[in-house]
């Protein structure tokens, strides 16, 4: 019985771990091929009106709206 509780504690951290909140469960990315610059894609999220290019073509892995300090640019550090 005891040894019950550390493997449902280890099964929870596992189920969270692959399909635990997404850094961009809000954003709903849209590409707008009329805004393309030099290879990169643009995308726009409606929700948080979040703009932005990639390189390889596919919507951003991360929520505009919820800046980290790694994002931020240099004048508001």
């Amino acid at each position: 019985m005891i040894l019950l509780i550390p493997i449902g504690i280890a099964i929870f951290l596992v189920y969270m771990w692959i399909w635990g909140p997404s850094p961009v469960k809000g954003c709903r990315w849209r590409m707008d091929r009329s805004r393309d610059q030099k290879g990169q894609s643009f995308f726009h999220c409606p929700l948080c009106g979040a703009e932005t290019l990639t390189v390889d073509g596919k919507p951003p892995r991360h929520c505009g709206a919820r800046k980290t300090p790694s994002m931020a640019p240099d004048s508001e550090k």
